[in-house]
């Protein structure tokens, strides 16, 4: 399998796991890596040195390229940038922000910048950034996402008709039957966030891992608009954010309420009633903690025969 996403990242599979705070460290991101996907490391949730630190021991379990993704709204920004630039991480994957703040400075050091966007306007302000590719994410997304709701199924199509870039899908993809559709739709590559929180190798707590895996339809929504938009599995938390809507919060309210570490206590120290629990829809799809080596195999075995499958289309 080769195409514009693999010769971009020297990959064998044009498949991405996603750098989602508290899920994936090093360990994750290694695995995926060598199996021959594009492995992140998620550093919005990381201090400056627990991500050098994790980058370190990333190279030192395999020798295929991985990612950062760097949130463009992280406090000690400068610090992780230095930390990138000197451990040479070929790839980063910036969000949350303007791709403009860093992407010629990445560039200068010879690293390939990916920019998430979730709309076509974004998508177009990344390519005139300069950025190497973009990843549009649908209202399907797990963790924070677009306000404007825009799915999958409809923004890849949108965005690879506005941009000269490679386009990389995510949003909803959990299997190789959604990486083929994407594919279809015009996507080189495809971005998966929640398959991956159930693997073995995601420093998700083991809490969060089953109640991801008992997700069942539904059972997630898109809130919190006014500061950041995110989708959460409906908890405790989650209904006193509902409470405070039907209070009419203001915004302070509300990010008094959200206050600091809720997504820690969620997903990584696996607080199920108190912590925020970000994951996409396709959890109603999933059902089992893997390896992610059987994940990323699985989901290649499933594209491939979805892929032969179409040939009964023929008209």
């Amino acid at each position: 399998m080769s195409n514009s996403i693999t010769e971009l990242f020297k990959i064998k599979y044009p498949l991405v796991q996603a750098g989602m705070i508290w899920c994936s460290g090093w360990k994750l991101a290694s695995a995926v890596s060598n199996a021959g996907g594009l492995g992140i490391i998620g550093s919005g949730s990381m201090y400056p040195d627990v991500l050098d630190e994790h980058i370190a021991k990333c190279k030192a379990h395999t020798s295929n390229p991985f990612a950062v993704n760097l949130p463009m709204l992280y406090p000690n920004i400068e610090e992780h940038i230095h930390t990138i630039i000197k451990h040479k991480v070929p790839i980063v994957f910036t969000s949350a922000g303007n791709p403009n703040t860093y992407t010629q400075k990445f560039k200068s050091e010879g690293i390939k910048v990916v920019h998430v966007v979730s709309s076509v306007k974004f998508a177009i302000k990344a390519e005139q950034a300069g950025v190497d590719a973009v990843v549009a994410e649908g209202f399907e997304a797990g963790g924070h996402n677009g306000r404007d709701e825009t799915t999958t199924l409809c923004l890849i199509p949108m965005v690879k008709n506005s941009v000269s870039i490679p386009v990389i899908a995510a949003g909803g993809i959990g299997n190789g039957k959604a990486m083929l559709a994407c594919m279809v739709l015009g996507a080189e590559g495809v971005q998966i966030g929640s398959r991956f929180v159930t693997s073995v190798e995601s420093s998700a707590h083991d809490n969060f891992k089953n109640a991801v895996i008992n997700c069942s339809e539904g059972d997630t929504k898109l809130t919190l608009k006014e500061l950041t938009p995110v989708r959460l599995i409906k908890n405790d938390f989650y209904k006193e954010i509902e409470d405070a809507y039907h209070k009419n919060a203001s915004t302070d309210k509300l990010k008094e309420l959200l206050g600091r570490g809720r997504a820690k206590k969620g997903m990584f120290e696996g607080n199920l009633s108190e912590g925020e629990l970000e994951i996409g829809q396709v959890s109603g799809l999933l059902s089992e903690i893997l390896p992610a080596k059987d994940i990323v195999n699985q989901i290649i075995e499933e594209f491939n025969a979805a892929k032969a499958s179409m040939s009964h289309l023929d008209f």
